[in-house]
């Protein structure tokens, strides 16, 4: 979209009930609607990379269906995300669920062509799997990016049943194939069992550095979102966000859940502090709707993407009005 134009915005839901009509993210245009957008909300409907209860798959459209109540100001960042920036909903890139070495591939050149749009991506998952190939199209785009990666669990693991591409593996690959920033990588809402004291060893050796929910319980959200912005500084961000990193209080519809987990009040409020980051793309995966109770999880999950696009929304316009004024000058 070009700085002349003006967004369109989603449909008004004081003429049209939210629950009648296609269920776009926020009701949001489509993207052969406007041609194309700033950012652009895709779902990937696969969960072949899952470990243990499938259904991912159908967690885009369910938080397309809870983000019927969205609204267009965001009284949290005092902006309006839809009339700041063009933000459509580009559907679903279709993959093959029985081979996932071809999913991934499919997934890494969608991306790369809605990225070549000059769009920034807030992708819908979809099991975690498909945040290596997400990574790989930001990075060719941005070269070596920081990332943000929340989740109950490190995803830094290096087989499973001597698969190399699961939604347990995805962050070793990347660091593997040099598409991250090694001085800037964080897991923020890690708990639970793992297999042994080495899993966090490798992981330390990758880089990462590790924010658990008990930290984020008692230090709080703004001293941990003030860590997290000095860690990653000005550098392109990417965030990851598994919906289990909250507690199955707040997300009982997911794929492996871990007690003892974040509320969604603290994630949205981490990612409100993240407001001053280069966020260049981010994703919301693992909403597993069969096992969720009234929408909870799709609920929250609508929310966080919500936060992740008025984040990007805000830069796109900011970064506009800068090139308006140095034009001026």
């Amino acid at each position: 979209m070009s700085s002349n134009e003006t967004p369109r915005g989603p449909v008004d839901s004081s003429r049209i009930p939210r629950y009648a009509g296609p269920a776009t993210f926020a009701r949001l245009p489509r993207l052969d609607e406007v041609g194309r957008a700033d950012v652009a909300v895709v779902g990937v409907p696969f969960d072949s990379g899952v470990s243990y209860r499938p259904g991912a798959r159908f967690g885009g459209n369910a938080i397309r269906e809870a983000s019927r109540l969205l609204r267009p100001y965001n009284p949290a960042q005092d902006a309006s995300p839809f009339a700041l920036a063009q933000v459509a909903d580009g559907g679903d890139i279709a993959v093959n669920p029985f081979n996932i070495n071809e999913a991934v591939e499919t997934v890494e050149a969608a991306a790369d062509e809605l990225l070549g749009t000059g769009a920034r991506l807030m992708t819908l998952g979809g099991d975690h799997t498909i945040a290596l190939p997400l990574l790989r199209s930001v990075a060719k785009k941005h070269g070596p990016v920081a990332l943000l990666h929340f989740d109950a669990h490190l995803d830094t693991w290096d087989t499973y049943f001597g698969a190399e591409y699961t939604h347990g593996t995805p962050f070793r690959r990347a660091v593997e194939e040099g598409i991250l920033d090694t001085e800037a990588l964080s897991h923020v809402g890690i708990r639970g069992p793992l297999y042994g004291k080495q899993d966090l060893t490798d992981d330390e050796k990758m880089g990462f550095g590790i924010v658990t929910s008990s930290d984020v319980y008692r230090r709080g959200a703004d001293e941990v979102a003030d860590q997290l912005r000095q860690r990653i500084g000005d550098r392109p961000l990417y965030i990851s966000i598994d919906i289990d990193c909250l507690d199955p209080a707040h997300a009982p519809g997911t794929g492996t859940p871990e007690a003892g987990g974040m509320t969604s009040r603290e994630l949205l409020e981490i990612l409100r502090g993240l407001a001053s980051c280069n966020l260049v793309s981010a994703d919301v995966v693992e909403v597993a709707p069969a096992y969720d109770h009234a929408e909870i999880t799709s609920v929250a999950a609508s929310h966080t993407a919500y936060e992740l696009t008025t984040i990007m929304s805000r830069q796109i316009a900011a970064a506009r009005t800068d090139l308006k004024e140095s034009e001026a000058k």
